[in-house]
């Protein structure tokens, strides 16, 4: 197994369930497959710049060890997330 950190934005549009639901959603593709060491939720943040004209964002840190089809997954399900703005995944 690899480890991996993740770091996605979400729209600040979303509501505070839905902020919830998302992260438990991505959460749940990688313990499918893999272990959580730390998620933080850092929160509404200014972004370094527009981003289909939305100038902030909820961001979200995620480190984890994980197969290499978790974050083929994962990138997969971002792709289909309307309220994502922004990820990144990054092979530790």
């Amino acid at each position: 197994m690899n480890r991996y950190e993740t770091i996605y934005i979400l729209k600040p549009t979303v509501a505070e369930d839905g902020i919830k639901a998302l992260v438990e959603k991505f959460k749940g593709i990688v313990e499918a497959n893999g272990e959580i060491e730390t998620i933080d939720e850092w929160g509404k943040r200014k972004l370094a710049y527009l981003i289909d004209d939305i100038g902030e964002g909820y961001y979200v840190y995620m480190k984890y060890k994980a197969d290499t089809a978790v974050p083929k997954e994962l990138d997969r399900v971002f792709g289909i997330t309307e309220d994502l703005l922004r990820n990144m995944t990054i092979r530790l």
